[in-house]
């Protein structure tokens, strides 16, 4: 196969240099669909049920949108950095490529962990999954875009470490491509999710 260091010879955009590589993305677009929908659903929930709270914190006093913000700028810089990673891609450039793969998985990692931190700071001030529908549909709508975040996090680092073995082929290109894609939109889902939940928790509309 062809390796990313013969650049002269190999077309610019790789993940649509094949057959496989046009039906992998065209796949992944109608898997997006299915997620749209999905997330969705979770948005209507949360909007129908997030003042049914009738004991406990409200979202007023919960959020906090420093903490929110900076969990949000991680979010985004990640989006800017699979950008640059794809930028790599298609100039062939494999240790590019996965330098900024690698720094978008950091980036996602640190989004994480500041997520925990908060939902250990709704624990403790009564806001539980159980404790009301507002802390159900909460939890099930932060929460299912968190657990596509690690999803995110384990397939792009799945993929920096079969590239250093298989380098940048016109095979592992789409899949690069495709899980740069899946992080726009777990980036997009999360812009939403500042929006309906956050913003509008903390003004109270």
């Amino acid at each position: 196969m062809a390796q990313a260091h013969n650049a002269g010879t190999l077309p610019v955009e790789l993940e649509k240099a094949t057959l496989e590589g046009k039906n992998k993305l065209l796949a992944f677009w109608l898997f997006l669909g299915a997620e749209c929908v999905l997330f969705g659903c979770l948005f209507a929930t949360y909007i129908a049920l997030r003042n049914q709270v009738p004991d406990g914190p409200v979202a007023q006093e919960l959020f906090d949108l420093t903490l929110v913000g900076w969990s949000t700028f991680l979010l985004l810089t990640s989006s800017l950095t699979s950008v640059f990673a794809v930028m790599a891609l298609h100039k062939h450039k494999l240790g590019a490529l996965q330098f900024w793969m690698a720094v978008t998985v950091l980036l996602g990692f640190a989004f994480l962990m500041l997520e925990i931190q908060e939902f250990l700071h709704y624990v403790h001030e009564g806001h539980k999954f159980t404790s009301s529908a507002f802390g159900t549909s909460f939890y099930t709508l932060v929460g299912t875009h968190g657990a596509h975040v690690i999803f995110g996090i384990v397939w792009i680092t799945t993929l920096i470490l079969q590239s250093f073995k298989k380098g940048l082929t016109t095979v592992t290109a789409p899949k690069f491509y495709v899980a740069a894609l899946y992080w726009h939109f777990v980036d997009l889902v999360w812009v939403f999710i500042f929006t309906v939940v956050y913003l509008m928790g903390k003004v109270g509309h």
